[in-house]
């Protein structure tokens, strides 16, 4: 078994040499910059541990861990277009550093680029695994595409916000992890086995973000905590917040996401405590073991000794972890 370390260690590797064409510079240099931003590589980690959970060579899975991270990094530079964002991991976005047209552009060309990896792949496994990419590439564009429109309203369900996040987030946690399968020659019932646990995973993984915007300590956290509170995102605790708020409590959450203008901080504080009075920080945390739970009774119908499980879920317990 290959340790973590030496996963990322081929992984970065394999970007180090993804080669682009020269010109025109203005549409590939962004792709080289976008992907060489950093971030924790956990998707093609992820292809890269299925393959050798299921005993294969992880290099054997490298085309199809790089057509992930392109394609994941595509769809970064689209959604900063979208969000109208100016940083990425510290940096400024592709369409601050370059322009909105450049970004749209490289992005498009990054997808095709994801297919020219995912081509390299072993022609015996080539369709299931053209099948599965595909799959989950149109399953985040419809997360995006539901994420924005539940910006303008005001009914989200819960049961409507889990499924969004499962598009956009989980599923390719989920897709990556049944690409290694498919590639060490899994059974159909262990690679769909694979995905379910990604896609509970994934779903976990987000509502810890939901939790950690609000609860996590300043100092660690890279981002401004509160910005989902401050932009009035729907996330699982502010709908679970409208959902279990009655009298005053309703009143103080209607009033703060109705304003145009206010104190940031204020209105952070004035929601933090509505919160904190219907308990929404523990309802989160239950719903979220729940689907980490529901993951790991996936993982253990695996047909794989523990030994060859150990990676992923060591993997699991530090992303589980994470304070920020």
């Amino acid at each position: 078994m290959s340790s973590i370390l030496q996963l990322q260690e081929i992984l970065e590797t394999a970007i180090k040499n993804l080669k682009f064409p020269e010109n025109p510079k203005q549409l590939y240099d962004p792709i080289t910059y976008i992907i060489n931003l950093g971030g924790k590589r956990i998707r093609p980690l992820l292809v890269l541990m299925s393959a050798e959970l299921f005993s294969k060579n992880p290099n054997d899975a490298i085309h199809a861990a790089m057509a992930v991270e392109v394609f994941h990094n595509f769809t970064l530079v689209h959604d900063d277009i979208m969000d109208n964002a100016p940083l990425r991991r510290g940096k400024a976005t592709v369409h601050e550093k370059w322009s909105t047209n450049t970004a749209i552009l490289s992005g498009d060309v990054m997808m095709v680029e994801a297919n020219k990896n995912l081509a390299k792949v072993n022609p015996v496994y080539l369709k299931d695994v053209l099948d599965t990419f595909n799959a989950t590439a149109q399953g985040v564009c419809e997360g995006q595409q539901l994420d924005m429109e539940f910006e303008n309203r005001d009914d989200v369900s819960i049961e409507e916000y889990i499924n969004m996040i499962r598009l956009k987030t989980a599923v390719l946690l989920a897709g990556a992890l049944k690409l290694g399968a498919i590639i060490a020659e899994a059974s159909e019932k262990d690679a769909d086995l694979i995905y379910q646990f990604g896609e509970n995973i994934g779903i976990a993984f987000q509502l810890q973000d939901d939790i950690l915007d609000v609860y996590a300590d300043p100092e660690k956290f890279g981002k401004q905590v509160g910005g989902d509170i401050i932009a009035n995102k729907k996330t699982f605790l502010l709908l679970k917040a409208f959902e279990l708020a009655e009298t005053e409590n309703l009143q103080s959450l209607q009033t703060w996401t109705g304003y145009q203008e206010f104190d940031a901080k204020e209105k952070v504080e004035a929601i933090k405590q509505v919160y904190d009075v219907l308990d929404i920080q523990n309802i989160a945390k239950e719903t979220l073991d729940n689907y980490l739970n529901k993951a790991l009774s996936y993982m253990a119908q695996i047909n794989a000794t523990n030994e060859a499980k150990a990676n992923i879920l060591d993997l699991t317990k530090q992303l589980m972890a994470r304070q920020y």
